[in-house]
């Protein structure tokens, strides 16, 4: 069975999670697939890593799915991230989010994704083509 909240190591599978999205009460359905790609602020980049706290990545990311369920009328709602290397042009997140109307599905997963780059438990780390690596979006996190 596919879990509503998951963080792995293993590929991301978009198709794997859409298919527990079908809802008969839902007519809308997105799926936001968030991608390693090959530059950041002018930089090339060679690849992306995450690192997280897994326990409670997947607590906060629960937390999440459920306030976006409450929050934007949800029928639905999955969150997979990926940990460890992730090559270019592979997912390094998914949310999908199904509700009624469409509205609700899209501000939730543009919701769920800013607030997991502010409060979630996962570090990205970037290693660029002149063989430097750099923490990015990571900052924020965490000040109390």
């Amino acid at each position: 069975m596919i879990p509503w909240i998951a963080v792995q190591e293993a590929p991301l599978d978009a198709m794997a999670l859409r298919s527990v999205m079908e809802d008969s009460h839902a007519g809308a359905l997105v799926l936001f697939e968030g991608r390693a790609r090959d530059h950041h602020e002018g930089r090339p980049v060679l690849e992306l890593a995450y690192e997280a706290y897994v326990p409670m990545a997947e607590k906060e990311l629960g937390l999440l799915r459920e306030k976006a369920i409450e929050r934007y009328g949800l029928t639905r709602c999955a969150v997979h991230h990926r940990v460890g290397v992730v090559p270019l042009t592979e997912a390094a997140v998914l949310v999908a989010t199904s509700s009624a109307h469409r509205a609700g599905s899209f501000q939730a997963a543009a919701w769920i994704m800013d607030e997991i780059k502010q409060h979630v438990p996962i570090w990205k780390r970037e290693k660029y083509r002149d063989g430097s690596e750099s923490w990015v979006e990571c900052t924020h996190r965490f000040q109390m």
